[in-house]
């Protein structure tokens, strides 16, 4: 009997810094888009506790606004951080081709992208007009149950040339240039029409300066925007890579020398990435210097927990860390330190994975959350009742949510396994586009 505890104990503990399936992950992270669609689902859908929801979703004329992502545990659909996430998943797929194909998920990948610039296309409804948002933020968040069965207003909000969006609008650019280059040989009609939309509304968001949370009030509770020159500079460098054209060059230009010394990279800051798109672009060696300064710090001199894990804040602390490591992981594929961010990047993600016994991605490993803040999947099948009693109840999700990443942990590596615990136990779709973008680099190295 003990020696059979001191077998298991030390297997759990070996366990824990084994390598882990990064294809398995990558695929279940797709999983996870599936499960936040909303709209009318295709026959293909691979998450089957989920159905057709907000079907009358629509514009302040009538326009069809049906499908797109739901935001995270709730069903909002925000706008801005929608379209970084377009942005982001393009681009993962854009340079890591290779590593989608490896894992037999590539035409996942696509789908989980144009789920994103479908609805973007029907949010584009005139040169100087986006609709950027549907749903009521705190009217959404009062009820706790699927979104089959909602029954609250969802009002849409929109950005023109009266109330403009540089941010929003040139986000939804840079999402639609950046998914034209994907489907640019697989679907060339639809490059070509995003590519159109993409360019309109960079001139929209050029022409017509502002924060879009400023046009849209009830955006600014949720996913406030701190300033627009990043996201101007961040939509012209997506045209000049899509286009070539250097009219969209001469903006970056124009833009950067303001917001150089912001760093940083999330669906509010662009400026590390600016920087690593840039460095693609130009091959000036001044923006690996940047993208230097910015790993350099965040690996050597950013606060760690006791466990290792990079900390900028306890809101969930896993996005901030996955965005850094993204760009980390990017820089070492042109040159910067590449040893080093890779492995500093990887035990970063692995943290995250179950190196410290808890895997914070539902269904990776063998122990990770089963009471996710997350709405759709928590609730019961219809008919069957749910709401706050059960909200507040001890028992797990009813569903799994596969493939996402939850806040994750506290500065001490504490973290609590409830619904009730929004800012470390929600799920949100930018949350898994930046970990997508970490574990496809991660599997065309061949880790």
């Amino acid at each position: 009997m003990e020696l059979q505890v001191v077998v298991v104990v030390f297997l759990s503990v070996f366990s824990y810094s084994a390598s882990y399936d990064y294809q398995e992950v990558l695929r279940k992270s797709l999983l996870f888009y599936e499960a936040q669609r909303s709209g009318k689902l295709p026959a293909d859908q691979k998450v089957k506790w989920r159905a057709d929801s907000a079907l009358n979703d629509k514009g302040r004329n009538g326009e069809d606004l049906t499908g797109g992502y739901y935001d995270a545990g709730d069903f909002v659909k925000f706008g801005f951080p929608m379209a970084f996430t377009g942005t982001m998943l393009s681009w993962s797929v854009l340079d890591h081709e290779a590593a989608y194909t490896k894992a037999g998920a590539l035409d996942d990948g696509r789908k989980a992208i144009k789920w994103v610039t479908d609805y973007l296309l029907k949010c584009h409804v005139g040169d100087n007009k986006l609709y950027g948002q549907v749903g009521l933020g705190q009217l959404d968040h009062d009820s706790w149950t699927r979104p089959e069965d909602m029954t609250m207003e969802r009002p849409a909000f929109m950005i023109n040339a009266s109330a403009p969006g540089t941010d929003l609008a040139a986000e939804t650019a840079a999402a639609m240039a950046a998914a034209s280059l994907v489907f640019k040989t697989v679907n060339s009609a639809y490059s070509t029409q995003l590519l159109q939309h993409a360019r309109q509304l960079f001139d929209f968001a050029n022409n017509y300066r502002g924060k879009y949370s400023d046009s849209i009030p009830d955006a600014n509770n949720f996913y406030p925007s701190s300033n627009y020159p990043d996201e101007l500079a961040w939509g012209a460098a997506w045209l000049y890579r899509a286009t070539g054209e250097k009219k969209y060059m001469t903006v970056v230009d124009e833009i950067y020398p303001t917001i150089q010394y912001w760093d940083g990279f999330s669906w509010d800051d662009k400026k590390s990435g600016l920087d690593l798109l840039l460095a693609t672009l130009t091959k000036e060696s001044k923006y690996l210097d940047k993208l230097k300064s910015f790993c350099d710090y965040a690996f050597n001199t950013q606060k760690k927990t006791p466990k290792g894990l990079i900390f900028y804040g306890e809101s969930a602390s896993l996005r901030s860390v996955t965005n850094t490591v993204f760009i980390c992981l990017e820089a070492a594929d042109r040159g910067v330190s590449a040893d080093t961010y890779r492995k500093e990047s990887k035990k970063q993600i692995d943290y995250m994975l179950g190196d410290t016994g808890f895997s914070y991605v539902v269904g990776i490993g063998n122990k990770y959350p089963t009471h996710a803040h997350h709405r759709s999947s928590s609730c019961p099948d219809h008919p069957a009742q749910c709401g706050w009693s059960f909200f507040n109840s001890e028992l797990p999700n009813f569903h799994m949510v596969e493939g996402a990443i939850v806040g994750g942990p506290g500065s001490n590596d504490n973290y609590t396994d409830t619904r009730k615990d929004a800012p470390h136990n929600e799920v949100a779709c930018d949350f898994n586009a930046a970990l997508q973008s970490c574990i496809a680099i991660l599997v065309q190295l061949g880790y």
